[in-house]
């Protein structure tokens, strides 16, 4: 990327004078060398994209990515994760610590850091909490900080024991540490394979209901409080949770949650077929919880939105309901299904890459001259199709594979690197 010119792109930036307007920018050598409503400029070397009726942004940030490696590179290694990621408009990925084995300590911290340095996508590893995820001895925590852990989780692993979670909460507090609280208590959810309600009822599924999600939520804000600790919920799915953390913000407590895009669209009626691409975790819920999540984010209850990009092989999927695996591969369809939600681009800005790194603390790229350009460019209207000719992942498990699908991402810059797709 040498000389590069945006032209007429609607610019969000809240901290830009020119936020919600139509601009040219100009780039050199991975710097903004200009931004303005017409930039007069010509070159041999001068390569001009036109983006009439797209947004340019901060490129997105995503808090909940899964990747394979190490230990499971075969549905996902670090290239082709990252690369899937930069197809969906991400230049920050915060990386789960769900490998084999973990991130519970700074080698493993170090190993990812090392190994992506020079990749267009930022990656920020998160550590475990507690040793290999298995919820009863505290891990490395302030080692792996050292070593440049963004904050701490097992994934979809949730703590039960909570002494474990309160000093968890009071040890990070000493170093401006943050957990990550996946809501779950396992003895209400028990062998749940999908939501609690009339369709698992129909299906004769065991079900998961919205209590398991609410009374860990409940107890984290208590032990959050108690220790006056900051503490973030991942993909919360319930109305009875965007409630809870609702009134725990009016209480003051130092909380902020995030939410799973596919979350935003999809209900427990899909799962009526027993298609296993729709098995995910938490499950799909009914249309009144998808309501109160789109409300949550509108409001500003939910901070942000994620992909909880889970990579599997087809025998993880491709069996009985039952025994699949939960998850989705979701980077590069986050954006057309926020699209679907509902949400304008301005709000998508806002939850997709300013607050996410708000909530890591990882400084906002600007929109000025002399600034390191990091941004997305994309197209609300646009439609393409998700395939294997379009799809960047070693995995294939998404129920939208084959869909056509409305919103697309453009360009992405980051690192004097540049990826534009037609």
């Amino acid at each position: 990327m040498n000389k590069l010119l945006f032209r007429s792109a609607t610019l969000i930036h809240p901290e830009s004078k020119f936020h919600n307007q139509v601009v040219d920018l100009l780039i050199l050598d991975g710097k903004i060398e200009d931004i303005a409503r017409t930039i007069d400029v010509s070159g041999d070397d001068l390569e001009i994209i036109n983006a009439e009726g797209c947004f340019i942004s901060t490129g997105f940030f995503d808090l909940n990515a899964n990747f394979g490696e190490p230990g499971n590179e075969t549905c996902e290694d670090l290239i082709s994760g990252t690369s899937t990621a930069v197809a969906g408009g991400f230049t920050g990925i915060a990386l789960q610590p769900a490998t084999d084995p973990p991130v519970h300590s700074k080698a493993g911290v170090s190993y990812i850091l090392n190994r992506t340095s020079s990749y267009l996508t930022d990656v920020y590893p998160l550590g475990c909490i507690s040793y290999n995820r298995a919820g009863k001895d505290l891990a490395e925590l302030y080692d792996m900080k050292l070593a440049g852990a963004m904050a701490f989780t097992d994934g979809t692993s949730p703590i039960n024991d909570s002494g474990l979670m309160s000093r968890a909460l009071l040890y990070v507090k000493g170093f401006g540490g943050l957990i990550f609280s996946y809501p779950e208590d396992t003895s209400i959810a028990g062998k749940g394979r999908m939501n609690e309600g009339i369709v698992s009822t129909y299906l004769g599924m065991k079900g998961i209901p919205n209590l398991a999600e609410e009374v860990s939520i409940s107890r984290d804000l208590y032990l959050a409080e108690y220790n006056e600790s900051k503490i973030h919920f991942s993909t919360i799915s319930c109305a009875g949770s965007v409630e809870l953390i609702r009134k725990a913000k009016e209480k003051g407590i130092q909380v902020t949650c995030d939410v799973a895009v596919h979350h935003l669209v999809l209900t427990d009626e899909a799962l009526s077929g027993f298609d296993t691409q729709y098995k995910v975790k938490p499950p799909l819920r009914t249309q009144k919880d998808v309501d109160a999540l789109i409300e949550g984010l509108e409001d500003g209850t939910i901070d942000a939105i994620v992909s909880q990009h889970t990579p599997h092989e087809i025998e993880f999927k491709d069996v009985e309901f039952e025994i699949a695996s939960f998850g989705i591969i979701g980077l590069q369809t986050a954006l057309p299904l926020a699209l679907k939600a509902g949400l304008s681009p301005e709000l998508i800005v806002e939850k997709m890459a300013i607050n996410p790194r708000q909530i890591l603390h990882v400084s906002l790229p600007g929109f000025e001259k002399g600034d390191e350009v990091n941004l997305v460019l994309f197209n609300p209207e646009e439609e393409w199709t998700f395939e294997a000719s379009t799809n960047k992942s070693k995995s294939a498990n998404s129920p939208f594979m084959n869909q056509k699908l409305k919103g697309k991402v453009l360009a992405v810059c980051n690192k004097k690197q540049f990826y534009y797709q037609q």
